[in-house]
């Protein structure tokens, strides 16, 4: 199976495309997080960031690993007994997103693979850039130099 662009993933799409973003001030950032007694999350495990449209595009990883970058609005937590629960929650002050709320998206640039897509994708605002990356499954966001 052929895929046009280079960041589809086989199993989710390709989602948009990062130069869907740049121009999109950002006003929110809305997260997910993975809650259970014995584990300490040190990662959201989606992120959805909101712009000045109230437009939102969810960050998270695929089950293949992949990067999933689409626009999708905030899902409401949910519990999961035993296994635990997902808290959805107003989350800029603990994603590095939160240093940007207010500025627009000056570019985006994605790393891929090419049987899983998209791998990482870079954001940058005018006071610095965000790196999200898929890491062995899970969600990483940080500071990018």
């Amino acid at each position: 199976m052929e895929f046009e662009q280079p960041s589809a993933c086989r199993l989710h799409g390709a989602g948009i495309a990062p130069q869907e973003l740049v121009g999109r001030r950002l006003v929110s950032v809305t997260a997910s997080w993975f809650r259970h007694e014995c584990v300490q999350p040190a990662e959201p495990v989606e992120v959805w960031l909101t712009d000045e449209r109230h437009e939102s595009i969810r960050i998270t990883t695929g089950s293949d690993w992949c990067l999933i970058v689409e626009a999708s609005e905030p899902h409401r937590g949910y519990d999961m007994s035993e296994a635990g629960r997902v808290e959805v929650r107003e989350s800029s002050c603990e994603t590095p997103f939160g240093d940007h709320i207010g500025e627009p998206v000056l570019s985006a640039r994605e790393d891929c693979e090419p049987f899983t897509g998209r791998m990482a994708l870079d954001l940058t605002f005018p006071t610095g850039r965000v790196r999200c990356e898929s890491w062995a499954g899970d969600l990483r966001l940080r500071h990018a130099s």
